[in-house]
């Protein structure tokens, strides 16, 4: 065997034998997939916006929901948080790079479920009835 034979060609990458790559996608999709975090990037699109108009524009989340949902989002680095020296102390919300990244395919998917509601119920109303409940 001569040196120029020795090349051999990449194997594909094997799965992660502990799947962590397939848990670390599914926490990613549960926190973007969950509504009221949907809700609060929406939300943001509009702009930078303080905690209580958030509360406001986003119909009943509760205080204690919208601060876990703003606080998991800033973790995530989709939301930032600035805080302004004034009495009473001002905190706006922002999107950032990643966040307005992110409030695309958002938008697409809530106009995809609102536009194919009446399929979606109907569906529900078909496999129901089939199976009695």
């Amino acid at each position: 065997m001569r040196p120029e034979h020795i090349r051999v060609p990449a194997l594909p990458p094997q799965p992660d034998p502990d799947h962590s790559d397939c848990r670390a996608v599914a926490s990613v999709l549960a926190r973007i997939g969950d509504k009221w975090t949907v809700l609060v990037i929406m939300t943001l699109t509009g702009g930078p916006r303080r905690f209580n108009e958030l509360k406001r524009m986003i119909n009943g989340i509760s205080q204690r929901m919208l601060t876990l949902t703003l606080r998991g989002i800033e973790r995530d680095g989709l939301v930032t948080r600035t805080i302004y020296p004034t009495i009473p102390p001002r905190v706006d919300y922002e999107l950032t790079d990643l966040g307005r990244g992110l409030a695309e395919p958002i938008k697409a998917l809530g106009e995809w479920a609102f536009s194919h509601l009446s399929e979606i119920q109907g569906a529900r109303s078909r496999f129901d009835g089939r199976n009695g409940e």
